[in-house]
């Protein structure tokens, strides 16, 4: 399924439904801390995100249509990185530097991100290595 591009609105809507799995127009509008956007602007939205394919109906109870999220949410974050890596010129260095000036990114940070990466090229690594056989 291809990943559409969401605006910040969008993302928390679907924050929303990734809480509670399914939900109302209202019950969105009710899990943003106010001042809350109004009804109609979240209704708008959710109809935007149907169009994309973002979420979908899955039920009417007397007038409020019930949606639920079709794009998961680590779909949507790699989405979001992608477009962020794109400021940078794709590439995590130049944006890792920027997080670093800015105080987001400490010396426990890089060490966990090291085991990580670890992990990851290990991984890839015994993959090669069955593909290979």
């Amino acid at each position: 399924m291809a990943r559409p591009k969401l605006t910040k609105l969008e993302l928390q809507i679907l924050e929303a439904l990734w809480a509670h799995g399914k939900a109302s127009i209202r019950e969105i509008q009710e899990a943003f801390p106010e001042p809350r956007p109004a009804y109609t602007t979240i209704q708008t939205t959710v109809y935007r995100l149907e169009g994309k394919k973002a979420v979908r109906r899955v039920q009417k109870i007397s007038n409020a249509h019930i949606f639920e999220p079709l794009v998961a949410r680590d779909v949507a974050r790699h989405r979001l990185l992608d477009e962020i890596l794109s400021f940078f010129g794709g590439r995590a260095q130049p944006m890792m530097a920027q997080l670093a000036e800015a105080g987001k990114l400490t010396l426990d940070d890089v060490r966990e991100l090291e085991k990580i990466i670890e992990k990851v090229e290990l991984q890839r690594k015994a993959e090669r290595t069955r593909k290979s056989k």
